[in-house]
Order: C-alpha cells, then structure tokens, then sequence
C-alpha cells in the first residue's frame, strides 16, 4: 500500500536528514567503546561495569521503539521524531556533567530510549514516503547512517575524544542529534494521524499478523548472527592471532566497510529483485557459510580479515530486503510492525552478547562457526515460510 504522499522521486532531503539522525542515535551507544577505560578510571567503577552500559541501553531501546511504533500510528510521526532527537541532545549533555556512575547509567538508559523511539518511527516515516518499488534503497541508505558509526563514528569518537575527553564527546554528539531534529523540522510534514479519528485504532494482535511474526523471528536470528560477528570480532583476532587493541583497528575498520557496502548494495538488490524474502533466505544461506569458514579456518590474518569481509556484507546484503518485506503492510499499523521490530533487534543484539560469552566459556571461537552457520540455516528456513504464508 503506497502512501498518498509517496513520490516517484526519492525523498533525498528526508533520507539526508534520516542518516544524520540514525548516525546521532547509533553513536550514542557505539562510539563509547574507545572510552571505557578513561570512564572506568573517572568515575572510579571497573571497567567491566561500564562496558555492560550496552545492555541497560539495549533493553529501554527496544522497549521505546516498540511503544514509539505504536504511538506514531495514533498521533503522528513527526513530534516523535523531533522530540526523541532534542529529548536525546539534552540527555548527552547529562551524561556529560554527570558526577557518578549511577547517574551516568541513568542518562545513558535514557539516551538509549531516546534512540529506539526515534529508530522505531523513522523507518515508518522513510516508508510512508516512497513506493514499495523504492523502499529498499531508501531504508538502505537510512541504515548507512548507522553502519557509518563503525567506519567514521568510532574513530573519530577516538581521534576528537583524545583532546576533549569523553564528556566532550558526549556533548559533540548530542550537537548532532539537535541539528538532525532541525533537519527533520524542515523536511517532515505536519503531523498526521495514520488512523482516521473515526477508525479503530490498531492493535497488537492485528499490527502483529502470523506471517509479521514469522519475519520478526527470522530478524531476530538475523541480529544474532550479525551480534556475534559484531561483538566478539576484534577479540576473535586477539586471541587467534594474538593482535593488540590498537592493531585491530586497520581490520575492524574493513569488517565495518563491508557492513556499509552490503547495505547500500543491499538496498538496490532489495528493489531490483522483487522477491525479497527469496533474497534474504539466499542472503542468510550464504553467510552461514561464510561463518563456518571466518571462525573455522584461519590460516592466516589477512584471511580471517577478508572472510570477515564477506561474512558481515553478505548478511547486510539481506538486511534492507528485510526491512522492505516487513514494512509492506498497511500504513495504519506500519509504526507499530517496524517499532516492535526495534525492540526484537534489540533482544537478537542480547542473545548474541550471552551465547557468545557461553561459546566463549565453553568451547571456544570454534564454536561460533558451527553456531553461526545453524542459526542462519534456522533463518533460512524462517524466511522461506515467510514467502510461502505471502504467497498463500
């Protein structure tokens, strides 16, 4: 179903304004990395316990972005949006002037719930704006926004961090949340209702059809084999090839290239196959197989770099034929589907931090071959029931 103000044109303005505010969200989170230790050492805590921000962000992430999905299809989509954005400046800010840990875990929950309501409507409002013959590219390009977090956010997070510290990173990104929300201001339209305010308003049980849960499983396994890439890669080089922190950087920073390519690549292919489900069933295929080779045979550094390449391109290659297949359903509950698709990446990215640490614990990196190559087997067949319940 085509919204009324789709166009032929793809709504570059919007898309531009979209990426900003994705790449301002994903940041948020992501580009903590290169701080731990600095914040460990400020706010007197182990840096373990800083590390394990991620999952208290992760979990009001996706909660927000469920319960976002849902109110933008009441009220309308563009107060969320602008709101989420300001609402995630000023929690930054927070972060940077907060005095303890505890405060610091607060904000940063807050700022993760910020994100995912902001995630969870921006996907409906990009796909709201453009024909199902579009929408692969243009949710591909608004992903890039967040895939660029790994090849530009991070390193300049280090590069930016290292003369101002990491509350004046903290404040630098809120910066860029504010000027997305103004972005946002100009180009979004006026508010408007998804549902008429004579129309039922949509539930649940009728947003989340068999087949919507179907693919929302299949997302989640999808998650997870990303997370355990994602997650345990620079590790997995330290321990095979006995790397430093800091010579990981040349190969994470090709893994992150092939997450940015595979997007954007992944959103012309979503467009120019109209079987999307069929795309990503061959998508997840063929990374399950590339994840049997990346974490099974390492004969040499520069060969786990390449399989690694290949592994996380070939899984984003799948992604945005995913996230179009999931947004075709009807606009009064498109916020709704792809807001509680937010929340179940949120618990794939959950999933893959706990069986990782289990492999890890138990049988070691070669285990996530064998795991990773199961679980896309498992999508596979998840994303060929979903095509046969469309065809039905």
């Amino acid at each position: 179903m085509i919204s009324p103000a789709a166009s032929r044109a793809l709504p570059w303005a919007l898309i531009g304004a979209a990426c900003l505010g994705s790449f301002a969200a994903t940041s948020s989170g992501t580009t903590r990395a290169p701080f731990l230790l600095s914040m460990a050492h400020d706010l007197d805590v182990s840096m373990p316990l800083v590390a394990n921000l991620v999952s208290a962000t992760s979990v009001t992430w996706g909660i927000a972005s469920a319960t976002a999905g849902y109110m933008s299809d009441l009220i309308g989509r563009r107060v969320l949006l602008i709101a989420a954005l300001v609402a995630l400046a000023l929690t930054l800010c927070a972060v940077a002037n907060a005095g303890s840990f505890l405060w610091v875990a607060v904000w940063a929950s807050v700022a993760g719930a910020c994100s995912g309501t902001f995630m969870g409507v921006v996907f409906a409002e990009v796909s709201a704006r453009v024909e199902d013959r579009q929408r692969g590219r243009a949710l591909g390009w608004v992903m890039s926004g967040q895939s660029l977090t790994l090849v530009i956010g991070v390193p300049l997070a280090a590069w930016v961090g290292s003369m101002i510290g990491w509350r004046g990173w903290n404040v630098c990104v809120g910066g860029l949340a504010l000027a997305a929300s103004l972005a946002l201001l100009l180009v979004v339209g006026s508010s408007r209702r998804a549902i008429p305010r004579n129309e039922q308003r949509p539930t649940l049980r009728s947003a989340l059809s068999p087949r919507v849960l179907a693919l929302l499983g299949t997302g989640v396994l999808e998650r997870v084999c990303y997370g355990l890439a994602a997650i345990y890669f620079a590790t997995f080089l330290q321990s095979i090839y006995h790397l430093s922190l800091a010579a990981t950087a040349i190969p994470l920073a090709v893994f992150a290239l092939g997450n940015v390519l595979g997007t954007i690549l992944g959103g012309q292919l979503a467009d120019r196959r109209r079987d999307r489900l069929l795309t990503l069933a061959v998508m997840l295929a063929l990374s399950g197989l590339a994840a049997l080779a990346l974490f099974v045979w390492h004969p040499a550094l520069a060969v786990s770099v390449a399989l690694g390449f290949v592994y996380v391109m070939l899984n984003a290659l799948g992604r945005p034929s995913y996230m179009a297949a999931l947004a075709s359903v009807p606009e009064q509950v498109r916020g709704t589907v792809l807001g509680v698709n937010g929340a179940s990446s949120s618990l794939g990215w959950i999933c893959a931090a706990g069986l990782g640490a289990l492999m890890i614990s138990t049988v070691g990196f070669e285990g996530f071959g064998p795991l990773g190559a199961g679980l896309a087997l498992l999508g596979t067949i998840g994303a060929a029931l979903c095509r046969r319940m469309a065809s039905t």
